[in-house]
């Protein structure tokens, strides 16, 4: 037992570091994409596809884990849905890498700050799932936010509201589909990869293409992309079976607060008055959100407590003999049918929000 305590202690501090690391890639992701210039958003986006799959590829071929593919194969409804996360997940991809390159860095960090948010609305919307009172708050809050950043814009923040609702949707589909982050990202990725090919191919025909006509540093980089997906997230799923989820769900703020900082001080994009009262709108939300998942997850922890305290009081309560003897008529009057084990309180990482997000950029 006396090593048992170090060894968690070691575990989860792994899984802090790798969760840190990865939302610390996924904010400094937008240092990466201009470096790919001459090439446009759409010829980033197809060799992201097809060397993110290289990667994963490779990666399965060393831990010799592929039984999931024979099973995925077999069964159309989750290899639907793999498509439709493939197909939405793209969406979100190249509406980033575009607006990185295009000058609106804030802006795609402001959708990844309304993502929890907008992770309740499918919620509630999709699933119908019961909001708590602070909840309600908070996407009450989002909604005002939204509306003084349309002011402020001169109109709704697009990119901001395709890459949250792109990603949303996405976690959606991913918790039905119930597979691990590599696992999940070689199927997306194999999903992409022809048409990526086939973009890529017809780029080459027209002679459009840079990945062979600007340096062999130019094609490294187009190469590296596959790097700069996979990386990130086998360092999320190490943190992922780590640490709790409550805890995933607050270092998913590291990204968008790193991609908000690169976007004002390094790219030096304007933030007049109106944008500061909607980001302030929408921090004051998440601040929410926070407050009231680390509430729950408190109250959750106490609940179980007492439930174990009241069991271990229970086992510690000599039986009277005469309701051993009821117990036993009882038992041989119910011999034969199944009961079921009680069902404990729902865990509160799994009713509260933020909800952690994986690969973010």
């Amino acid at each position: 037992m006396s090593g048992t305590a170090p060894e968690a202690s070691g575990e989860s501090r792994t899984g802090l570091l790798s969760g840190v690391a990865a939302y610390v890639i996924w904010g400094l992701v937008p240092l990466f994409w201009p470096l790919l210039k001459p090439a446009g958003a759409g010829e980033i986006l197809a060799h992201r596809m097809v060397w993110s799959l290289a990667v994963v590829g490779v990666a399965l071929l060393l831990v010799r884990r592929w039984a999931w593919a024979g099973e995925l194969i077999r069964q159309p409804r989750r290899l639907g849905l793999v498509t439709i996360a493939a197909a939405v997940i793209t969406v979100n991809w190249g509406v980033y890498i575009w607006a990185v390159n295009a000058g609106h860095v804030v802006e795609a960090s402001l959708g990844y700050f309304i993502n929890p948010l907008v992770s309740i609305a499918l919620g509630v919307l999709l699933l119908k799932e019961r909001l708590r009172p602070a909840q309600w708050v908070a996407v009450g809050v989002g909604l005002a936010a939204v509306l003084v950043l349309a002011v402020g814009y001169g109109q709704p923040p697009w990119i901001s509201l395709v890459l949250a609702f792109s990603f949303g949707a996405y976690g959606l589909v991913k918790k039905k589909v119930n597979l691990g982050g590599v696992e999940s990202l070689a199927a997306e990725t194999a999903v992409q990869f022809l048409p990526a090919l086939g973009f890529l191919l017809w780029l080459g025909a027209r002679g459009e293409s840079t990945f062979g006509g600007h340096g062999a540093g130019h094609a490294t980089l187009l190469a590296a992309t596959g790097v700069v997906t996979a990386v990130p997230l086998v360092l999320f799923g190490a943190a992922a079976i780590r640490v709790p989820l409550s805890v995933l769900g607050l270092l998913q703020y590291l990204a968008p607060v790193f991609q908000f900082a690169l976007g004002i001080l390094y790219f030096h994009e304007e933030m007049p008055a109106e944008r500061w009262a909607g980001f302030g709108l929408v921090w004051v939300a998440l601040a929410l959100l926070t407050w009231d998942a680390l509430r729950t997850a408190r109250r959750g922890r106490v609940q179980l407590q007492r439930l174990a305290a009241a069991a271990a009081q229970s086992l510690d309560t000599p039986v009277p003999p005469t309701a051993g003897k009821r117990a036993g008529k009882t038992t041989g009057k119910r011999a034969g049918k199944a009961v079921p084990p009680a069902e404990g309180p729902e865990s509160p990482a799994e009713r509260t929000a933020p909800r952690a997000g994986g690969p973010t950029a």
